[in-house]
């Protein structure tokens, strides 16, 4: 997984472009992604690229420990630094910015990484928040009131589990070829494995633990102090298949690709309201909008789009929703849009380019899927598909389902 404080950066081939599956590799056990979306790993079968784990709770309340407000040193941002935030007043600074990524997060409406450096996406966040709430958009006042009162203590210790050692390898390599040969694509961190695991990056970590705790803490004999936000518990991922569902299947889904932003209704949003044709006029008036609640307005989540001649504008189904995927890497595709014989599939694991979830369009080899580096949302593009955080990508199927309309636009 890519960390800025580590410089790792993949080469620039291995940006996702879903391509197809190839025909003579249609009889294999697994299915190599993307593919058509019913063939990504075949029907009551488990992926066997990952090591079966037992599915779990998340993390127990013992391994993380609120700590008192004010015991925590929150970096302010520096300043002549530029920012992608609007220009909004009061943004919140410290601990009272952490509380709002915090909040946001936890009522499904992602501000990206909780960093306490509020940018676009966490304002954005609370425009959703505010849109379903009644209130005018960049209005602070009532997301920070609710944002103080549920989340009283926004840093906590939390144990570094000794099962981190299962997805840690610190040798895992950045060539295609390599990483075609592991068993899983794992953290290669422990600062990695509790980045994600309380949807952050390393460099906050760092900053909030120092250097030398960051990367001397180990698995079963420390902690780290983390956002106090409910965990992203990689080990309860085991493959699962998502099925369709009454309510879930029939929501809607839009891929903003200018805001990069995936916003989910409870139907399809409503169509332009217009006035009744002024006397003697040609055109519709439109109604000046209210700031009235809008609770069809479900979730909304920070993405990088595909490049624009990949995505696939227009609307679509959703197909399928199955955890731990595996990527089929190929290069000649990548770079010139035609398949190859050389293809290698990479196993799954949180460090794999699709991330640990894939939802797949009726639109063959698009999708909405996880990814290696979430601190790049929204900053990189992908070759063709809808990139999430990982802790974001696993609640879509909690929120939408096969058969779910997903418009890209």
């Amino acid at each position: 997984m890519f960390r800025k404080s580590l410089a790792l950066a993949l080469v620039a081939s291995s940006a996702v472009a879903c391509p197809a599956f190839a025909a003579e590799e249609s009889k294999a056990a697994l299915r190599a992604l993307p593919v058509d979306p019913s063939e990504i790993t075949p029907e009551g079968k488990a992926n066997s690229a990952v090591p079966a784990a037992p599915a779990v709770a998340p993390a127990p309340a013992a391994e993380i420990t609120p700590l008192p407000v004010g015991s925590v040193k929150v970096p302010l941002p520096k300043t002549g630094v530029k920012t992608d935030a609007p220009e909004i007043a009061d943004l919140p600074k410290g601990e009272d910015a952490v509380r709002l990524q915090i909040f946001l997060d936890q009522s499904n409406f992602g501000p990206g990484i909780i960093d306490g450096k509020p940018g676009r996406f966490t304002v954005q966040a609370v425009d959703s928040w505010n849109e379903v709430h009644g209130h005018a958009p960049g209005d602070l006042g009532p997301v920070m009131e609710a944002a103080r009162k549920t989340v009283p203590h926004p840093f906590a210790t939390a144990q570094v589990p000794k099962l981190a050692t299962k997805w840690v390898n610190s040798g895992l390599s950045h060539d295609h070829a390599e990483q075609a040969k592991a068993k899983q694509m794992s953290y290669r961190s422990v600062a990695e494995f509790m980045s994600e695991r309380f949807h952050t990056d390393v460099e906050f970590l760092l900053e909030i633990n120092g250097a030398k705790n960051t990367w001397s803490v180990k698995p079963g004999e420390g902690s780290l102090i983390v956002p106090n936000v409910k965990p992203f518990v990689i080990e309860s991922i085991t493959g699962k298949r998502y099925e369709a569902d009454p309510k879930m299947s029939e929501r809607h889904a839009v891929v903003d690709t200018k805001k990069n932003q995936v916003r989910i209704f409870e139907g399809a949003p409503p169509a332009l309201i217009v006035d009744e044709e002024e006397e003697g006029s040609t055109k519709p008036v439109l109604v000046k909008a209210k700031h009235e609640p809008n609770t069809a307005l479900v979730a909304s989540f920070p993405i990088t789009p595909g490049k624009p001649q990949f995505i696939h504008l227009g609307v679509w189904k959703l197909n399928n929703s199955v955890e731990l995927p595996v990527w089929r890497f190929d290069k000649s595709l990548l770079e010139t849009g035609k398949r190859s014989n050389d293809a290698l599939n990479i196993p799954s694991g949180p460090n794999s380019p699709v991330g640990i979830i894939w939802n797949g369009l009726s639109k063959p080899g698009i999708g909405l899927h996880g990814t290696a580096d979430p601190e790049t949302i929204g900053r990189a593009r992908s070759a063709g598909c809808v990139r999430l955080a990982n802790w974001d990508a696993i609640r879509i199927p909690t929120l939408i389902r096969p058969g779910a309309t997903v418009e890209l636009r």
